[in-house]
């Protein structure tokens, strides 16, 4: 029986040299060490055997098994290697062909100007505040001292949901809801967002917009500190060089009101201004109902219109180019610095 197991361990060690590929080495191993498997059956052979026998009988069967695991193993990793060495051969890559292009997107150019009026302003210590875009008529006009009916609601009435519910037309009612938050505090913020208004879309117009406004309350604000801000603002935005006139002008939720002028030389070398934008002290009123003593403290707002700076910025000529989704458009801004 053991001269049988020696000449099965030999034929089984031959057969797996002999192996060319992977398949074969499989199908050797079924054929000697599965269950039914020639090795597994010599396991059988000791109850055929007397009792003192079985022991070094068994222990040969268990080093035949080992013996013949152990040359599939090393033949089975050397095929694997060299199937691997032929693909690798046959997958030769050329270092020298150039890479993917891979193209990256920019910042759309609107969203340039918010973030850049952000860090400007947060870094003077405002925050930055947002609010819903379908808003409430209360905190759109009635807190803006817009009473239901007063006549500069004709001006901005515009897409209504129901009575009382419509898209936004400013962003006042950020400072509204701010406000009534800060429960009388002291507060510096701005407020970006989309606002909708009742307007014919041309190349200076559109029925959406973005726009950028900022309220500040606290005591002993003058109009000064207006004029200060709006300074800062301009010339970061369009260079130190350039200076602001303030016209007078009417707005309902600031008392006085301004319309704010900016400069540019003209084609001739003469100086000419560029209305960019609203501003006033806020008006008694509506520090009142955003739960400030008007005798105490004192505001100012202004308000903006992003894609107009844009278009001041970067030259554009038509303000529709913002929201058709041209990416010859777009990509004009990639890499713009802001």
């Amino acid at each position: 029986m053991i001269e049988y197991l020696i000449e099965l361990i030999k034929k089984a060690l031959d057969e797996v040299h002999a192996a060319h590929d992977l398949p074969g080495v499989e199908e050797i191993r079924v054929r000697y060490l599965s269950k039914k498997g020639e090795v597994s059956l010599m396991m059988g052979k000791l109850r055929d055997l007397p009792q003192e026998e079985r022991p070094a009988f068994g222990q040969k069967v268990n080093e035949a098994k080992e013996q013949i695991e152990h040359a599939l193993y090393v033949k089975k990793q050397a095929l694997e290697e060299a199937e691997l060495l032929k693909t690798l051969e046959q997958e030769k890559i050329d270092v020298t062909l150039p890479g993917y292009q891979f193209y990256q997107g920019s910042i759309h150019p609107l969203n340039q100007v918010i973030e850049d009026v952000e860090d400007l302003f947060v870094g003077l210590g405002y925050e930055v505040a947002e609010g819903p875009e379908v808003e409430n008529d209360h905190y759109n006009f009635e807190m803006m001292n817009l009473a239901k009916d007063h006549p500069a609601r004709a001006m901005q009435d515009s897409f209504y949901i129901d009575e009382n519910t419509l898209l936004r037309t400013h962003t006042s009612p950020v400072q509204a809801r701010t406000m009534l938050l800060k429960k009388g505090e002291p507060l510096r913020i701005i407020c970006p967002g989309k606002v909708y208004r009742r307007d014919d879309d041309d190349p200076t117009h559109s029925h959406q917009f973005m726009q950028i406004e900022g309220l500040v309350i606290d005591q002993n604000i003058s109009f000064a500190n207006l004029k200060d801000a709006l300074l800062k603002m301009i010339r970061h935005l369009f260079g130190e060089d350039r200076v602001i006139r303030l016209r007078p002008s009417y707005f309902p939720f600031t008392e006085p009101s301004v319309e704010v002028d900016v400069s540019y030389v003209k084609k001739d070398g003469s100086l000419g201004y560029i209305e960019v934008l609203g501003a006033g002290r806020v008006h008694p009123n509506v520090l009142k109902m955003g739960g400030y003593d008007p005798l105490k403290f004192q505001g100012f707002a202004f308000g903006i219109g992003v894609e107009r700076i844009a278009i001041l910025k970067y030259n554009i000529d038509d303000i529709r180019h913002f929201y058709t989704n041209d990416i010859r458009f777009l990509s004009q801004f990639k890499g713009v610095n802001r």
